[in-house]
């Protein structure tokens, strides 16, 4: 069952919410540093699933040549906007990430595909994604892929819902249950969205011609205390941030993490 009119609902809602969301974030913060590693000012990048820009405008501000798709056509907008805003070239389109090579010409140095993947419920749309993500990029070039971890429902919860543990709707459920069982979930939580269980990540992507460069947590081991933690002295947030820096890609720590990503170069 194909779910994009639901998820672009959903996306046209959250806007401003997703905009601010990473702001100033663990997330944001040391994804940034592993995107420094390798996009250099002047590279020309392709942001699939960007949503309203956060990833882009400030790589369009480091000086690439940015272009970003989105299935969101408020988000497209919003980041259209924004860059305006601050006077910042950016190319924004809106388009699906499993088709992305018909929506955005030629080849590109980098491609972030870094939200498709949250969503996209069945192994051969996932595929689809990647696919045409790399079709799109250049040999040599660095594609920095995104998944949302099976335990980010349970980190949130602790955070926030601690009586999630207890409640008795299905998708709840069904979804406790796809813990209980270690293995991946695709279904209904706050919108249609695919869970990944850690393990399950390098076999996914080893069936395309990439070559591993980096598995890490993007918050780091901050995901569980991130509440208290960013609400300290900015001597122990940095403290904490480069120490998650250290561990993000210590294997046994990614389930610590609400989201991990994949960075491979193309053969």
């Amino acid at each position: 069952m194909d779910n994009t009119d639901a998820i672009i609902a959903y996306y046209d809602t959250q806007v401003e919410i997703e905009w601010q969301r990473i702001d100033g974030r663990p997330e944001f913060i040391l994804t940034c540093h592993y995107l420094d590693r390798y996009i250099a000012s002047c590279d020309t990048v392709l942001d699939i699933g960007g949503g309203p820009g956060r990833y882009a405008t400030y790589l369009a501000g480091q000086g690439c040549d940015v272009t970003l798709l989105d299935l969101s056509p408020a988000n497209v907008q919003f980041a259209k906007a924004k860059a305006k805003e601050l006077r910042l070239p950016l190319q924004a389109l809106q388009g699906d990430a499993r088709t992305a090579d018909t929506a955005v010409q030629g080849l590109y140095d980098h491609v972030l595909l870094m939200g498709p993947l949250y969503h996209l419920q069945t192994e051969q749309d996932r595929k689809q994604a990647v696919e045409a993500s790399l079709r799109l990029l250049k040999p040599g070039g660095m594609l920095f892929v995104s998944f949302i971890s099976l335990y980010a429902p349970l980190i949130y919860a602790m955070k926030y819902e601690p009586e999630y543990v207890i409640e008795q709707n299905e998708p709840s459920l069904a979804y406790m249950h796809a813990v209980e069982q270690n293995k991946s979930f695709a279904g209904h939580l706050f919108t249609h969205a695919f869970f990944i269980n850690p393990t399950d990540i390098l076999p996914f992507m080893a069936q395309f011609p990439l070559e591993r460069r980096h598995l890490f947590a993007q918050e780091g081991v901050t995901a569980p205390g991130e509440p208290n933690i960013m609400a300290q002295p900015q001597e122990v947030i940095d403290k904490w941030l480069a120490l998650s820096e250290i561990l993000a890609e210590r294997q046994e720590l990614l389930t610590m993490a609400e989201h991990i990503m994949y960075i491979g170069q193309k053969k």
